[in-house]
């Protein structure tokens, strides 16, 4: 069990340390082994990870994830079917459509939620990967880590999933329900973003250096 350090005071803590973000309990790090979480034993936090994925795996992961990202958003979610007249949408038209329904929150929440948040945590560890890569800090790489902490929670593409699933469901008791590519894509991009939240970002700033000014 990893023990607390003594006589260490809270502040920018040394690359031989944790810092427990919720209780601000200082640990002696060490490594950890293959499946191995690190919890703090004052407020069972998880401090860190073990994680196999190199960041040349990690900025492949993001390569595929924007590929996934793009289909999901260009191609139909799916065609319903009523009387012989079929009618297909994506993404973006069931967002336009209930902002003209006077739905314009649920609007606002699906788009953020759905494209706008994640396309920004693709992009921001896109690009401090891709300097990672050379050991090097991207710039603007304090404020990217801090996007990508706060945003990580609010990209819910898995739920919207699992939503239009069970819309599809009960859909098909009124309608002909067609599953179009989107709605297969968005289930790629879901598998990939939950590899995503096992990665823990916070281990980019032990594997680069800041650029000398």
């Amino acid at each position: 069990m990893t023990m607390p350090a003594q006589g260490v005071k809270t502040g920018i803590a040394p690359p031989t340390l944790w810092i427990c973000e919720h209780c601000d309990t200082v640990y002696r790090r060490r490594e950890l082994a293959c499946g191995e979480v690190a919890r703090c034993v004052r407020c069972d936090a998880i401090l860190a990870r073990h994680h196999s994925l190199s960041v040349n795996a990690i900025l492949a992961l993001v390569v595929t994830a924007m590929i996934a990202f793009i289909q999901a958003n260009i191609w139909p979610i799916v065609t319903l079917g009523l009387n012989g007249t079929l009618i297909s949408t994506t993404l973006w038209g069931c967002i336009v459509m209930m902002w003209r329904e006077h739905a314009q929150v649920v609007a606002v929440l699906a788009a953020a939620t759905l494209f706008f948040f994640p396309i920004v945590k693709m992009v921001l560890l896109g690009w401090v990967s891709l300097y990672a890569r050379s050991g090097r800090r991207a710039p603007g790489f304090r404020w990217a880590m801090v996007t990508l902490y706060r945003i990580g929670p609010w990209t819910m593409s898995e739920v919207f999933v699992l939503g239009a699933l069970v819309a599809i469901v009960k859909a098909h008791m009124y309608f002909d329900v067609i599953p179009n590519p989107g709605i297969f894509a968005y289930g790629v991009l879901m598998l990939i973003i939950t590899a995503f939240s096992s990665i823990d970002v916070r281990r980019l700033w032990d594997v680069t250096e800041e650029t000398p000014a």
